[in-house]
């Protein structure tokens, strides 16, 4: 699966984007019809300290998934990001064979 990475106004550490890749690389063995994946990363102008918000969209034949949330770590919201996809894609692959 191909990840794309994007950082919105600041610069992503190579440690950042291994664990992105990897994670989001995993989403495979859920279902193997991802056809790609998008990262986009930004900081939040606000006063609290949960100021990191990740949107992943999963490219898939017939519809586009999509996840996003807002944490204190990028880390964090992948990992949320990640569990909600999991899901969707579990109800995708059942919608997919009648169930």
């Amino acid at each position: 699966m191909n990840v794309k990475i994007q950082s919105i106004k600041f610069t992503a550490d190579k440690n950042l984007l291994a664990f992105i890749e990897d994670k989001v690389g995993k989403l495979d063995r859920f279902y193997d019809g991802i056809v790609g994946a998008e990262v986009a990363l930004s900081l939040e102008n606000v006063s609290d300290d949960k100021n990191k918000v990740a949107k992943i969209r999963l490219v898939v034949p017939g519809n586009d998934m999509f996840a996003e949330h807002q944490c204190k770590s990028f880390e964090e919201a992948v990992d949320m990001n990640v569990e909600v996809l999991k899901k969707q894609l579990a109800k995708h692959k059942d919608k997919e064979r009648g169930k």
